[in-house]
């Protein structure tokens, strides 16, 4: 049996000099699962995030990530472990602006070798992946300083995607996308990740989306501590 992609259990995380902002029972996401998450701002959803990618660490309790605690990990092993099984669209994309957007999407296969592995022909799968998220071989050749908000968006989700990690892990990915685009962009990271077998947690305040998922949380339900930051 496969192991989970997410095991949370009696978890509790407080920034320096904050009341904790997240106390958590319970909580998994099993191999392959894909499922919406939801909360207002400052309910902790992006304190859980930088939990689940090794960032920060908690306070209390245990978090396993695809079968492995990454507070049992020394910090240098945390980023490989994040680089090289981990899939993330940040909320703020995280482009390095001065390269250009296939070089942005591929910069996750040059961080890990596992990645670059699994992607095969590096270029070939980016341009892939960017073409399926309606970006042109124009769009790629320029610098991600030059691209709509739009465009930037899908970049990250390409360079998230590529290489097939376990998990994909999206911070609120279609906060710049309009109605149609937001559809045709869940749709394709739904079916990526069902053709990697990743499992996706999918993390947004529009309540619109979840009727995407077959599974939807609310943080709120979950979170003791009834949020403070994130």
């Amino acid at each position: 049996m496969a192991e989970d992609a997410l095991q949370v259990a009696d978890l509790r995380y407080r920034w320096p000099g904050q009341a904790p902002c997240l106390e958590i029972g319970r909580f998994s996401i099993a191999a392959g699962e894909h499922v919406f998450l939801h909360g207002p701002s400052g309910s902790g959803k992006s304190t859980l995030l930088a939990l689940v990618g090794g960032v920060v660490l908690p306070e209390r309790g245990t978090l396993q990530v695809l079968g492995t605690s990454l507070a049992s990990l020394r910090p240098a092993a945390r980023d490989r472990f994040r680089a090289d099984r981990l899939g993330i669209v940040f909320q703020l994309f995280n482009l390095l602006p001065y390269l250009s957007a296939l070089d942005n999407i591929t910069l996750a296969c040059r961080f890990s070798g596992a990645r670059r592995q699994r992607a095969g022909d590096v270029s070939a799968e980016a341009r892939r992946l960017a073409r399926r998220l309606d970006l042109d071989d124009g769009v790629l050749a320029r610098t991600a300083s030059s691209l709509s908000v739009g465009q930037q968006q899908r970049v990250a989700a390409a360079r998230a995607l590529i290489g097939s990690p376990a998990l994909i892990v999206a911070d609120e990915p279609t906060s710049a996308l309009d109605a149609q685009r937001q559809c045709g962009f869940i749709d394709l990271l739904m079916a990526e990740c069902a053709h990697a077998g990743s499992a996706l947690l999918f993390v947004s305040h529009d309540l619109r989306l979840a009727r995407r998922f077959a599974r939807t949380v609310s943080l709120d339900e979950i979170n003791r501590a009834g949020g403070a930051q994130g």
